[in-house]
């Protein structure tokens, strides 16, 4: 009877203080947020992803309602793997979102061994999908892939491609694209689509390997480039006198998917609030106009076709690299 008592005792207590960390949990979702969030950019200052990330801020913010103020935090290097584990450990509290970008979030952990996959974090919805492309100066005399084909052949090894890091887009293009033409490029990895313009403005490098829509915004703030061509399915609204690498001749099609995501074990309310709080910030009228004027390919996809968008990814990426792994040699 004794013993009874006690299982009685200890199972109202169980359920008591289940209820009690409901209500908490409710209440925090409530509350929520009630402090700065930090939304963490695995990329340098001034890269495509971190001009985004500030624009979109106030819209995010609006849409969270509360005392919601979103900070921007860079942690770039090692082609997005700082970032990506920073955000991948931090408090699953709604506190720290984050950008991931494809291939690297997808690359990274194939190529070596990472504390993060994708399925490490709650997905909140994707933004972008940003077509890679190969720009040079506009004083550059290379005007098409088949002069850079041309000119590399003569020159193995001269010409140098920076890109976003060892298995970024830019780097498994730039790998394609040796492969395809026969010839031998020299990789220079940098933290950022920032850096790469910089290098590139700079004379530091031959060829810039960076997204169409980072590439479009530098051109509009005076950086002198060109394009030689771009890796989308088909011509970008944005480019429709700039040739797919297709057109071309060469079998390259690689774009960027860069979306929200936070450390997985979101609470459920919270979680809710973060994704209509991003739907709602890619249907805003005034978003998507300062997205169009920032050259900010948009592509919404919900968490869960965004899901299944990471899975298929991570398979192509897998087959890939048992065919030809894309570390350089």
């Amino acid at each position: 009877m004794q013993q009874q008592n006690k299982r009685r005792t200890l199972g109202a207590l169980a359920a008591l203080l289940a209820g009690a960390a409901l209500f908490t949990g409710a209440a925090q979702a409530a509350g929520y947020p009630e402090r700065p969030i930090n939304l963490i950019v695995s990329y340098g200052p001034g890269g495509g992803t971190d001009l985004v990330a500030r624009m979109m801020a106030p819209f995010l913010q609006k849409y969270l309602g509360g005392d919601a103020r979103i900070v921007v935090l860079n942690r770039p290097g090692a082609g997005g793997a700082i970032g990506f584990a920073e955000l991948a450990r931090a408090q699953p509290d709604g506190y720290t979102i984050g950008f991931i970008n494809t291939p690297n979030l997808l690359t990274i952990p194939i190529e070596r061994k990472t504390s993060f996959t994708w399925q490490s974090f709650d997905l909140l919805g994707n933004l972008i999908d940003d077509p890679g492309a190969f720009s040079v100066l506009n004083d550059n005399p290379l005007k098409s892939l088949a002069d850079l084909s041309a000119y590399a052949k003569k020159n193995p090894g001269k010409v140098t491609v920076g890109t976003t890091g060892t298995g970024s887009d830019d780097h498994l293009a730039m790998l394609r694209f040796e492969r395809a033409s026969g010839t031998k490029l020299s990789h220079i990895p940098y933290k950022g689509a920032g850096e790469v313009r910089g290098a590139l403005a700079g004379g530091e490098i031959t060829i810039g390997a960076i997204n169409v829509g980072e590439a479009l915004q530098y051109q509009k703030g005076g950086t002198p480039l060109r394009f030689l061509g771009q890796m989308g399915k088909t011509r970008s609204a944005a480019l429709p006198d700039v040739p797919t690498f297709k057109e071309q001749g060469f079998d390259i099609e690689l774009a960027s998917l860069r979306g929200l995501a936070a450390p997985k074990g979101l609470p459920e309310d919270v979680r809710a609030k973060l994704v209509s709080a991003v739907k709602s910030t890619v249907d805003d009228p005034a978003f998507q106009a300062k997205a169009k004027d920032m050259f900010a390919p948009l592509r919404y996809l919900p968490p869960a076709d965004y899901a299944k968008e990471l899975a298929a990814g991570e398979a192509e990426f897998q087959q890939l690299w048992k065919e030809a792994p894309w570390l350089d040699k």
